[in-house]
């Protein structure tokens, strides 16, 4: 007579099998060798003994014994056959002693093929154990651009560190992110300490997230967890109860979302016309209605050009505005943790805030999980987060009209070009100011340099002992010093530095802007109409961006960047447009199609007549890493 546990597990498998059956699935364990070939069998890696989670053993090498369980590795023969003896057998030892024989697998492509030992596995499913031993064997795949094959070398190269497989991800390059949030260097291998920390955390958090959806192809459980250690940090896992873990997923499900979607951020191009007031604003409050509004920045107007920019754009919204709005502001946020100056900006009133460096993306996440009431602005451009808003300007267009200018200017010498850090928007910026140069100039280079390696002096130093004296240096200056050749395009001579032309960053009319559209509530109706992450990214055509030269300039290379200006503004010219010649022989739209502006602000590649790489991760300084560490470019070297 059948023990207990096979007629109950004989049910799950009937079950199953007619499930299967009934949407035209194949209704039994599926075998490894119907897809592999012998060949990727014989040269299968050895990967000796591992513990590896139940849930990704799905079949068996052959179809030899497949046949006597269902899809879900019940079982499904009859309770007097030979089998349901054995299998009743095996349940009474892990019962009373626990199965510890380790079985025999493949694993291919993180799933594992059962070679002996399907009756354990069974078993220990039905008793609903996380994981079993097992003697592995690794057949990799053929390398192709295919998306789940790069998914699948990327947990193996993060698996080589952590010794972890059992994370999934949906999205390219969400194990490096991982990795960093975990508080690891991008090579650092975990210890077993590490390892055992994570793997109770992990699971965890799987059972939590359970709760609330079933996992599926498209959202896993590491997904969602990618996202909670954006927002919380990893060590805000430690000690979490599931009441408290599930409140924390509810609040940012809306992020967890967004890695469902191909397409996840909606960019806004240009500024809108103001609305009349509607439903939404009658509920909020009319216009008229006084707004209080925080500043918080990394550094100071005094030692920061960009700080100073953005504050100069701070006065003018307090002279537009008046006692319309009540304007405070928040220094050197990043001397401590950045959540010390966002409470405080709350606690003062703040119902907005603008945070103005990419730095503060973690804080301004956190923040918008605990006060979804305030509306958050982080500057920042590419970031797939739903919780805040981003905000950043085209500065590409300038730096197009830059190099046009340098070309213009620089007969048969190469330019030089020093660029702050290798993330999205900046390397569209260098292609621009290339394309800049090559259509004026086709015979000479720009050489390419970065100042977040060792400063923007030495990265000058640089060129200039290459015999390069024409420079496009830095976006922003101290407004406060009386010289400017410290950015913008330049020429560098022995003791001599004569500014030429300069990008302008109209931070005033950018906020004045945002705040029309805040107190006319067009940027909630904005929120409201999108699932998707915003992110404002306005250009020449909206005033935030501006390029002025000065009187070194020649007239004729001033007209010209005038009737760039003018072009850009009225769509007829296009810093980025096809045919782009990469350094590496690509062509990119060959047929002279304009690029859109999701694959300009996913540039990853510098063009041809550019002499430089982007630096590797390790080359960076302490802010350049955290600079790249929240929207860096995915193809950076991290060797």
């Amino acid at each position: 007579m059948a023990s207990p546990e096979y007629e109950s597990a004989l049910k799950k498998g009937q079950k199953e099998y007619r499930n299967c059956v009934a949407h035209g699935i194949y209704p039994y364990l599926p075998a490894l060798d119907e897809f592999a070939t012998r060949e990727q069998l014989l040269s299968g890696n050895n990967m000796g003994l591992k513990s590896i989670p139940l849930d990704f053993v799905v079949g068996t090498k052959s179809d030899t014994r497949g046949n006597s369980f269902a899809r879900n590795f019940m079982p499904i023969l009859n309770e007097n056959s030979e089998f349901a003896i054995k299998w009743a057998a095996l349940a009474r030892s892990q019962m009373e002693e626990g199965i510890r024989e380790p079985i025999q697998v493949y694993e291919y492509m993180n799933r594992y093929y059962v070679v002996e030992g399907n009756k354990r596995v069974s078993v220990l499913k039905f008793f609903g154990a996380v994981s079993i031993p097992a003697e592995v064997t690794r057949i990799m795949p053929e390398a192709d651009d295919n998306l789940n094959v790069r998914l699948y070398l990327e947990l193996v190269g993060f698996e080589r560190l952590s010794g972890i497989s059992f994370v999934e991800l949906s999205k390219p390059g969400g194990f490096a992110r991982l990795q960093q949030l975990v508080g690891k260097e991008a090579t650092e291998e975990w210890t077993t300490s590490d390892r055992e920390k994570f793997t109770a955390i992990y699971y965890h958090f799987k059972r939590v997230f359970l709760t609330i959806t079933r996992e599926s192809e498209v959202l896993t459980a590491g997904d969602a967890l990618l996202t909670f250690l954006e927002v919380y940090g990893y060590d805000s896992l430690s000690d979490i109860g599931e009441s408290e873990m599930k409140a924390m997923l509810t609040k940012i499900w809306p992020e967890i979302h967004l890695r469902t979607m191909e397409d996840p951020i909606e960019i806004k191009l240009d500024a809108q016309p103001e609305k009349k007031s509607g439903i939404i604003s009658k509920i909020l409050g009319g216009p008229d209605k006084t707004i209080h509004i925080a500043f918080i920045h990394d550094k100071n107007p005094a030692t920061s050009g960009w700080t100073c920019g953005h504050d100069i754009g701070r006065k003018h919204v307090e002279q537009v505005f008046g006692s319309q709005i009540k304007v405070l502001s928040y220094y050197d946020a990043l001397g401590s943790d950045p959540m010390n100056a966002i409470h405080r900006a709350i606690c003062d009133g703040a119902q907005v805030l603008f945070l103005t460096s990419v730095r503060f993306l973690p804080a301004a996440l956190r923040t918008a999980a605990e006060h979804p009431e305030i509306m958050i602005y982080d500057c920042a451009l590419n970031s797939s987060h739903r919780l805040i808003r981003t905000y950043t300007a085209r500065m590409f267009e300038a730096k197009f009209i830059i190099g046009a200018i340098a070309g213009s200017l620089a007969g048969s010498n190469n330019v030089g070009y020093i660029c702050d850090y290798p993330i999205y928007g900046q390397i569209a910026g260098i292609n621009a100011f290339a394309q800049g140069v090559q259509m004026v100039n086709p015979r000479i280079r720009v050489v390419l340099d970065w100042s977040s390696i060792d400063g923007v002096q030495n990265a000058q130093k640089r060129l200039m002992d290459q015999g390069i004296r024409l420079i496009s240096t830095q976006d922003t200056s101290k407004r406060n010093v009386v010289s400017r050749s410290d950015f913008g395009l330049a020429i560098f001579t022995e003791g001599n530095e004569i500014n030429l032309a300069q990008p302008i960053w109209n931070w005033g009319t950018y906020y004045e802007k945002l705040i029309r559209m805040i107190k006319t509530h067009s940027a909630q109706e904005d929120y409201a109409e999108t699932e998707r992450a915003l992110n404002y990214y306005w250009g020449m055509s909206s005033g935030v961006i501006d390029v002025e030269c000065t009187n070194q300039v020649p007239d004729g290379s001033a007209k010209l960047a005038d009737i760039l200006k003018k072009s850009i503004c009225n769509g007829t010219c296009h810093p980025l447009c096809g045919p782009l010649y990469t350094q590496n022989g690509h062509i990119i739209h060959e047929d002279k199609k304009v690029l859109s502006m999701d694959e300009i602000i996913e540039m990853d590649y510098l063009l041809e007549n550019i002499s430089g790489c982007i630096p590797p991760y390790e080359s960076l300084t302490k802010v350049g890493k955290d600079t790249v560490d929240q929207v860096g470019i995915d193809s950076i070297p991290k060797n």
